[in-house]
């Protein structure tokens, strides 16, 4: 009954319209000072213990890194670089988008500023080379959502957070899915391309490679400096975090120039107002969390789950339901903060891993960004597209056909997520 009277208050202020979080604070204090005897001086205690994790310092320090690098000229250089390598192939430079996505998420960690980085250079390229704008939107809709995925994922750094689990294996697990995904949607990609006979760049020649590699190679080598950094153990995921940012302000100032000082300001200001939106979901999900935990919520769900019988198969199935069904009414990170401390327990008593449920959830996240009515990659495609919500939800169905596919071999082939973070011993 508790469960019941939580989710239709959640639900109902949800439906009025309000910001999620404040709906999650609003939801807590009204059933706290209603329903129970838990005393109210907790839940300012809670607001406070909340955030004092040091891992929730590595999230705003990632975003300043990706707002760095998407105003510092880092994604222009890449494009360069992996239209050099794959231009002359079918679709080429649709196959360069998705190659750019991939390795754009893998330095910025936001799906967000994957699309907005990526797409406003790619797709008026395409468009000038013969590609339907459909189909360049369709390509940087869904592979930037790469960023929630491939590490340093912020999502991922959340589901840690909120699990406690084990940053270091979780990013690890993103890799190879990330890249299995990221070839899925290039192979898409070449066979739509080549069906429809669209153009193809000229091959270039290795001295062109060598120069774009050459001009992009400071942007690319932070992918190592993050990921060698933390398996090295040079540093945690957190210092990498701020590494991370440092080292994105250093490249676009002072290497590539792209970005003036006196630009800065602004930049921090908005890597600023991101971060703050972010830790207060967060704020509220730790606070819903608790009033979850504090009435046995998760544990009675685990427990008459555990006694119906309920195999991991099905389980994991409900799982992908209730997530996508999720998607279509929340964004990645207030999905994530409240389903987690849910799932978690159910999931362990289950024997499922918690990081092949990170991942899980991880690919999850990145099919709600590609579809309506809240998908945000949607609506950033949508305005660097200048094309409707419906006109550029009919033009990603291919691909998101494809992720769901891929969402359902992640799920149940877990080997995939576990191998490499299990060869490397991180987890």
């Amino acid at each position: 009954m508790s469960a019941a009277i939580i989710f239709a208050l959640l639900i109902a202020l949800m439906l009025t319209g309000m910001p999620i979080s404040i709906a999650l604070g609003l939801t807590v204090l009204t059933f706290l000072f209603t329903m129970t005897q838990v005393p109210i001086e907790s839940v300012g205690l809670k607001l406070f213990t909340g955030l004092d994790n040091f891992q929730i310092m590595a999230i705003p320090f990632f975003i300043l890194a990706g707002t760095f690098l998407t105003h510092g000229g880092v994604a222009r250089r890449m494009i360069a670089f992996t239209t050099s390598l794959v231009g002359h192939w079918p679709g080429g430079l649709g196959l360069a988008g998705v190659a750019t996505c991939a390795l754009f998420a893998a330095v910025s960690g936001s799906s967000v500023a994957t699309v907005v980085a990526i797409g406003s250079i790619m797709l008026p390229a395409m468009v000038d080379h013969g590609f339907p704008k459909r189909f360049g939107a369709g390509v940087i809709t869904t592979s930037g959502a790469l960023g929630i995925l491939v590490p340093p994922s912020i999502i991922l750094v959340l589901y840690g957070v909120s699990t406690n689990t084990s940053i270091g294996a979780l990013f690890m697990a993103g890799v190879v899915p990330g890249i299995l995904l990221a070839t899925t949607l290039g192979t898409l990609t070449c066979i739509k391309a080549c069906r429809a006979g669209y153009p193809r760049l000229p091959r270039a020649n290795w001295a062109l490679r060598f120069k774009s590699f050459r001009e992009s190679v400071w942007g690319l080598a932070l992918i190592g400096i993050v990921l060698g950094g933390i398996y090295g153990g040079v540093f945690t995921p957190t210092e990498a975090a701020a590494v991370a940012a440092v080292y994105a302000f250093f490249i676009s100032v002072f290497i590539y120039g792209d970005l003036k000082l006196r630009e800065v300001p602004q930049v921090l200001l908005n890597a600023a107002n991101m971060s703050a939106m972010l830790l207060y979901i967060i704020t509220n999900a730790v606070l819903f969390s608790f009033l979850m935990t504090s009435e046995n919520i998760p544990q009675a769900m685990a427990a008459w789950i555990v006694e119906k019988h309920f195999s991991i198969v099905v389980f994991l199935l409900v799982v992908n339901f209730i997530l996508l069904l999720a998607g279509n009414v929340m964004e990645p990170s207030s999905i994530l903060l409240i389903m987690a401390p849910i799932l978690f327990p159910i999931a362990t008593s289950l024997g499922v891993n918690p990081v092949h449920l990170g991942v899980l959830m991880a690919v999850n996240m990145e099919v709600g960004l590609c579809h309506p009515p809240v998908g945000l990659n949607l609506y950033v495609a949508s305005g660097v597209a200048k094309m409707g919500i419906t006109e550029l939800t009919v033009a990603v169905w291919p691909w998101l056909l494809a992720m769901l596919i891929f969402l359902v071999v992640i799920t149940y082939v877990p080997v995939i997520s576990l191998w490499l973070p299990r060869a490397l011993g991180v987890m």
